[in-house]
């Protein structure tokens, strides 16, 4: 992995799941209210370090609780503030955050895999290059997702996925920022 990545520079776009990969997952359940957004240890940190390095930090996430009508946009959106503005206090930036609201059982959704959400990323940043990005998710849908783009995928500590669909695996952000440091980029 080392010598991937010293190969990343601010021509580079960090695509990065929420759930599982930011913030604490609820098992059987969705994050609805800010309050219960908790970020995984060292995330907001590790974010500002990943920040000075990438061109783009992007927040790619599949949210069936709209579709499901358990919350709101408005619920979202407040949400995604909580987590802007304590990446922001910790020296970090995320440039945006794409989600999609559709359930899973609908027909033609923009849900991940499907590289949907790249692509309109790629619409609001056109310098965006998948070839050089790099997912960093929590599940085979993630993983794929970043291969139906063209990126390079990293998988947060699950050992169920096959490994075709990713490129390296790691245990968590906060490792992914050390490398980055032992690098001394």
């Amino acid at each position: 992995m080392a010598d991937f990545l010293k190969n990343i520079d601010k021509s580079w776009t960090l695509f990065l799941d929420r759930d599982g990969v930011i913030n604490k997952r609820i098992f059987g359940g969705y994050v609805q209210h800010p309050e219960e957004f908790e970020f995984l240890p060292h995330v907001p940190e590790s974010l500002a370090l990943f920040s000075q390095i990438f061109g783009r930090i992007i927040v790619v996430t599949n949210q069936q609780g709209i579709g499901k009508r358990i919350m709101s946009e408005t619920q979202l959106y407040a949400i995604h503030r909580k987590m802007t503005d304590e990446v922001e206090k910790a020296g970090g930036k995320i440039d945006a955050v794409f989600y999609c609201p559709d359930i899973v059982s609908k027909r033609e959704n923009c849900r991940k895999p499907s590289p949907e959400l790249a692509l309109e990323a790629r619409k609001q940043f056109p310098e965006i290059d998948f070839n050089k990005s790099m997912m960093v998710g929590d599940t085979e849908t993630d993983m794929i997702f970043g291969k139906n783009a063209g990126m390079f995928t990293l998988l947060v500590g699950n050992d169920s996925v096959p490994p075709e669909t990713v490129d390296f695996k790691i245990p968590d952000l906060s490792f992914l920022a050390s490398q980055f440091k032992s690098k001394t980029l």
